[in-house]
């Protein structure tokens, strides 16, 4: 697990910051995003959890250390959010692994996982950037648009390009993992990755503001901002349910057994089947769905039914109290009745 140690910055504040070893290689700043503990900008990026290479990256750029966390805290929310129904919910824990063996396992699960969490990155650097407090990263540069069209860029299109740019050589380190004899776990996750951060691009909406005479829409001025990073999230489930098998040895076994590669930049790639989720796997850190809250009148995948994998569930019931019928009595205090109300809930067996 990992220690702890005491920096002082300024005076008189104090931050508990974590140590942790060289476990932390690859995945390790995904840790930044369920850690209770807040990166202060002023800290050192030798503080935290990061790989050799992104920490030398880091250190060139370390305005962006609260960018990093923020955009780690960002994707994990949003990966717990669109599986809380599923099998798999996207747990996580405070190990340096943070999601177990599916950070490692090449499975559709990965996928999303990679993708959402350089998508997270893109966006929070490029929020962060939007303020305008940093002149390398502000605004982005637009060309005016055609003379017929009328319109030109302007304003402060948020500079989405270099929230990727960084996304890209923080995780990827730059490099093309891609090789010739096969679909590689790094190459993967590595195309996964480039899938997130163009969900960011092509969900960004133009915004448009008129001039002219009396109101009049003679010429206009646009300019893009990032999408709600709901919509990323939804997009990038989209694309883990449709996703595509690849293999890690040859095309030729590949031909064979009728996996098939990547079709474009906008599908997301995986190498193993995933496990089965239904039943506790301590050695592959699959938690199962014992005991999970499930729906009894739904036919989707939170309903007992399939969450359940058929085993059943049980029903309990549960009484709430809370106040109700408030009134403010004249002059100085509210007065409620109590209300209680008894509710059915189900758990899988």
């Amino acid at each position: 697990s990992p220690g702890f140690f005491l920096v002082l910055l300024g005076s008189l504040r104090f931050f508990w910051v974590p140590t942790l070893g060289p476990r932390t290689c690859g995945g390790g700043w995904m840790w930044l995003g369920v850690t209770s503990v807040g990166v202060p900008e002023q800290l050192n990026c030798s503080h935290v959890p990061l790989s050799p290479r992104q920490r030398s990256l880091c250190q060139k750029k370390s305005f962006l250390l609260p960018s990093i966390q923020d955009g780690a805290r960002l994707a994990v929310s949003e990966c717990q959010n669109q599986f809380r129904h599923e099998r798999w919910n996207c747990s996580t824990s405070q190990t340096p692994s943070v999601f177990g063996q599916e950070l490692t396992s090449g499975t559709k699960e990965t996928a999303f996982i990679y993708a959402v969490m350089a998508a997270g990155l893109v966006h929070a650097v490029t929020l962060f950037c939007s303020h305008g407090n940093r002149t390398e990263c502000a605004c982005e540069g637009r060309g005016r648009g055609l003379a017929e069209e009328r319109w030109h860029w302007g304003g402060c299109s948020e500079h989405v390009r270099y929230g990727t740019w960084f996304s890209r050589r923080f995780m990827d380190g730059g490099r093309n993992a891609s090789s010739g004899g096969g679909f590689t776990l790094a190459a993967m996750n590595q195309h996964n990755g480039e899938v997130g951060r163009q969900a960011v691009h092509r969900l960004m909406p133009t915004h448009c503001r008129c001039h002219g005479v009396s109101g009049s829409c003679a010429a206009k001025t646009c300019w893009k901002t990032t999408a709600a990073f709901e919509r990323v999230g939804v997009y990038l489930k989209e694309r883990y349910e449709r996703s595509v098998q690849v293999t890690s040895p040859s095309r030729k076994r590949a031909r064979k057994a009728g996996l098939r590669p990547p079709v474009d930049g906008q599908q997301l790639v995986f190498i193993h089947k995933s496990p089965n989720y239904c039943v506790e796997d301590r050695r592959r850190g699959v938690a199962g769905t014992r005991g999970r809250r499930c729906s009894r009148s739904s036919g989707g995948a939170d309903g007992c039914n399939l969450l359940c994998c058929g085993r059943g569930y049980n029903t309990h019931v549960v009484r709430h109290v809370q106040r109700c019928d408030c009134k403010f009595v004249w002059c100085c205090y509210v007065r409620c009745r109590r209300c209680e109300r008894m509710n059915d809930t189900h758990t899988c067996k």
